[in-house]
């Protein structure tokens, strides 16, 4: 029997190396006399209609097999036991198969904070179905264009995906974000997203996961597809004028703590993490990661001192130099 395509997906993830990652082009200014003590600092943030306690989460990944299974169980239990945002994998899987229960069940973890994801190719009715079975926060819906493209089996119809996302923020009532996944989210899209009705994007740039090179892997072709895109910091550099109209969280490539607070001294409101998630519950246990992840916590506090800050929002203040790409780029302006 064929590899399941989900399958697929993971192992072409853990195995795709970025040759590139945009949080190395940022320098953040040190504060040699702060004006606060460590134990002032918050990091609570808010999008999606609600306060989380910490600025970072686990994003959508997998399921739609006994492998995603598996992770997706790991992800919850690190995430219940750390008090953090999980977003499952999206739920095209489970509208396939009824008899599919690779998603987390808040029943086997009643204090999870769930959100839960589906493809903007799919009717507002497989939104509302995913909501029904898993009682999430919140729904993303995914934009997965060239991806889509480069798959075999992939669409070949867009014009729809507008009326879809229309349709979805009428009719859901819980918060709709719209997501990337992994090539940048250009601010002519932020735009339109907005004008449709869409207040919180997940911009997800180039750096991490490449759906370019996974599906380039799949295929045996198109290689030199591989890096299309924006990376993760140049399409939140570019997202700069909407970051007062709409809530912008970033994924895509980061790795750590410091990596976190760089998105967030750009204006995000918080950062999520897919690959790296799975790395660590792929190589350690799953106390060991809940101990990792718990020391993040500790590790944002401390850079965050070191920068004189004791919110979230007091992060936009932080002076920063950048370098290579990223600064070449700022002098250039795109429409």
């Amino acid at each position: 029997m064929s590899e399941n395509r989900k399958d697929q997906h993971i192992k072409y993830a853990l195995e795709h190396k970025s040759p590139y990652n945009s949080f190395d082009e940022i320098e953040l200014i040190h504060c040699s006399l702060p004006d606060i003590d460590l134990a002032e600092v918050d990091l609570t943030t808010h999008f999606a209609g609600r306060d989380f306690t910490y600025p970072f989460y686990i994003n959508a990944m997998t399921g739609g097999s006994a492998k995603g299974k598996e992770i997706n169980f790991k992800l919850a239990q690190v995430a219940a036991a750390c008090g953090l945002l999980f977003v499952t994998g999206s739920y095209s899987a489970a509208l396939k198969n009824p008899e599919d229960d690779s998603y987390p069940d808040k029943k086997d973890f009643p204090q999870l904070l769930l959100g839960t994801n589906i493809g903007i190719d799919k009717p507002v009715a497989a939104g509302k179905q995913a909501i029904a079975a898993l009682d999430p926060l919140f729904l993303q819906v995914h934009v997965n264009l060239m991806q889509e493209l480069l798959m075999p089996e992939g669409e070949r119809q867009f014009k729809h995906w507008k009326d879809n996302l229309t349709a979805y923020v009428r009719e859901i009532s819980l918060p709709v974000i719209l997501k990337e996944v992994g090539f940048g989210m250009d601010i002519r899209t932020m735009q339109t997203a907005y004008d449709l009705g869409i207040r919180t994007v997940d911009l997800s740039g180039r750096g991490g996961t490449s759906f370019a090179y996974i599906e380039n892997r799949r295929a045996g072709k198109r290689s030199y597809l591989d890096n299309w895109g924006q990376s993760t910091l140049q399409a939140l550099i570019n997202a700069q004028p909407m970051r007062d109209k709409l809530e912008i969280l970033v994924s895509g490539g980061v790795r750590n703590p410091l990596d976190m607070v760089k998105a967030l001294v750009l204006g995000a409101r918080a950062v999520g993490l897919s690959r790296t998630m799975l790395e660590l519950v792929e190589e350690y246990p799953v106390e060991q990661v809940i101990d990792i992840v718990n020391s993040w916590k500790e590790d944002l506090r401390l850079i965050m001192c070191a920068l004189n800050c004791r919110t979230i929002k007091e992060l936009r203040q932080v002076p920063y130099l950048l370098y290579g790409r990223l600064r070449e780029a700022q002098r250039q302006k795109i429409e």
